[in-house]
């Protein structure tokens, strides 16, 4: 009686912390988290803490998972970069990324001796899964001696396939850097426009060579919410993420990557923000910055969302073949190559 009364206590104490975050928060567009869904996931964060102790695992949740993952369990949180400097320089055992397969593959390859593992198994995503390493080659034969850049949202095999990865953080420092007045880009065809537009800016105009597809949540935003937004809410900051369209980005006050738009709205002395971008980036800001309104129109990722704090124990306890992240090592070589120049040029 009295084991289970302590039991109890522990369990209202992590509801507790996990509710002292979370309220407030958005967990639909109509509804907020609440003290009964606070309570419903303190046993699994409970346990998967216990696990990631005894097993000497790092958890790194991207800003687009749900909530109770990042304020849950995580020990990193952040965009795809942040995340892949961490795995980087983790010396756990394992390192579980709750993400999309890019994304832990990535992990996998600049921290080859480490565990890898993703909650939500080979969990996809429109732009990585748009373009295949045998079509950017395709690509760069048909145009010999230009340099191409990958950005990080690539499988292994066209980052392999390509001289530099990039991100939507560095994707503008990185091409401006690069030789010559030719790019090949892939493969975000909407970031693709972005560069070339930015770079003109820059005074250092490139043509921009670009194949591949789009996000499946940036690319549904049209002009017409941006002014929707403005309309309604007057001085309305509006932010959005370079995987947008360029009539898009033109028309916000701030264009960046998940990182950058989190340090924009810290800066901002003004109170209301437009997202376009992840619901859960939204969740991130709601939740860091209370004192502050943010209005997100529309926009999903259902793979992000296949996270879960169920298979998170799961493939902390006894991970299924498709949670385990493996590489070809003849692509990982040519792979790694391409993230490590990222990293040099990034410094």
């Amino acid at each position: 009686m009295l084991k289970t009364l302590e039991k109890e206590a522990v369990v209202m104490q992590e509801a507790q912390r996990l509710y002292k975050v979370l309220q407030g928060v958005s967990k639909t567009k109509a509804e907020k988290w609440a003290w009964e869904d606070c309570l419903a996931a303190a046993p699994y964060t409970l346990a998967i803490n216990r696990f990631k102790k005894e097993k000497n695992a790092v958890i790194l949740a991207h800003s687009y998972t749900t909530p109770d993952l990042v304020y849950g369990v995580a020990d990193f949180r952040g965009d795809s970069y942040e995340l892949a400097l961490k795995a980087r320089e983790s010396s756990a055992d394992i390192i579980l990324f709750a993400g999309v397969w890019f994304m832990a593959q990535t992990a996998k390859l600049i921290n080859p001796s480490k565990r890898v593992l993703i909650p939500a198994g080979k969990a996809g995503c429109t732009l990585a899964d748009s373009m295949t390493g045998e079509q950017v080659r395709q690509l760069r034969r048909a145009h010999p001696g230009v340099t191409a850049l990958c950005y990080i949202n690539s499988t292994a095999e066209v980052k392999a396939a390509c001289d530099v990865c990039v991100t939507s953080g560095n994707v503008f420092d990185i091409a401006q850097k690069m030789p010559g007045d030719e790019l090949i880009f892939v493969p975000d065809m909407l970031m693709a426009e972005n560069l070339e537009n930015e770079l003109k800016k820059r005074g250092t105009p490139k043509k921009i060579i670009a194949s591949g597809g789009s996000c499946c949540v940036h690319d549904k935003y049209r002009p017409s919410d941006v002014q929707m937004l403005r309309a309604k809410y007057p001085g309305i900051r509006v932010l959005a993420h370079p995987e947008c369209a360029a009539e898009v980005c033109q028309l916000c006050d701030y264009v960046g990557s998940t990182k950058g738009m989190v340090s924009y709205v810290a800066a901002c002395t003004d109170k209301i923000f437009g997202m376009f971008t992840e619901f859960g980036l939204v969740n991130r800001l709601e939740a860091e910055y209370p004192d502050k309104t943010f209005v997100w129109p529309f926009g999903v990722c259902s793979y992000m969302k296949k996270n879960s704090l169920i298979n998170t124990l799961e493939a902390l306890v006894d991970p299924r073949p498709d949670q385990v992240v493996e590489v070809n090592e003849n692509v990982a070589v040519q792979a790694r190559k391409s993230i490590e120049k990222m990293f040099e040029l990034t410094k």
